[in-house]
């Protein structure tokens, strides 16, 4: 082999390698923590999300957040707003990259209408709870929610201390 065209085989070989690692299955895609904590959690959707090619890789890479985000419904059409991809540094270079654009939300049609129903007559939020994979694509989990008062947060760690009191007093 000619050792320019040597070069440069091993050169894309390089560049494979380092993509790879970067794009290694993160199990550990985000959830939103404080969810469960701000909101009583009634019903739970899967919707699919419309992604541009830049926020997979970086979906994959671990590299998104939903502290910030939340769900909204505007003509018949579901959005994710708030959401943070943050950008490999490999992206290319011809597509300019917004990490905070809104995302539109994959749902079916009575998916919507009940989800609408619930949000303007029932006084429900609809609050993003984590990014998953599903066969290959990225899946965002919904909760339909009320939320919760100061003593009903309260309460709930009340709770969660009693119950962990409790394994441990069982395990000894």
């Amino acid at each position: 082999m000619h050792p320019v065209l040597n070069v440069a085989v091993e050169a894309a070989h390089a560049a494979a390698n380092i993509m790879r690692r970067q794009m290694q299955h993160v199990d550990a895609i985000p959830f939103e923590r404080k969810a469960r904590h701000d909101y009583f959690i009634e019903d739970r959707f899967e919707a699919g999300l419309a992604l541009e090619g830049w926020e997979a890789k970086s979906l994959r890479a671990g590299n998104a957040q939903l502290t910030e985000a939340y769900v909204i419904l505007k003509k018949g059409e579901a959005w994710l707003v708030g959401a943070h991809f943050s950008p490999l540094r490999t992206t290319s270079s011809h597509v300019k990259a917004n990490p905070t654009r809104d995302r539109k939300l994959l749902l079916h049609r009575h998916e919507i209408d009940r989800l609408t129903g619930a949000v303007e007559r029932k006084g429900y939020a609809l609050v993003p709870l984590d990014l998953h994979w599903h066969k290959g694509r990225a899946k965002l989990a919904i909760g339909l929610g009320k939320g919760k008062k100061q003593h009903d947060k309260r309460a709930d760690r009340k709770d969660r201390d009693w119950q962990r009191q409790k394994e441990r007093i069982l395990k000894h």
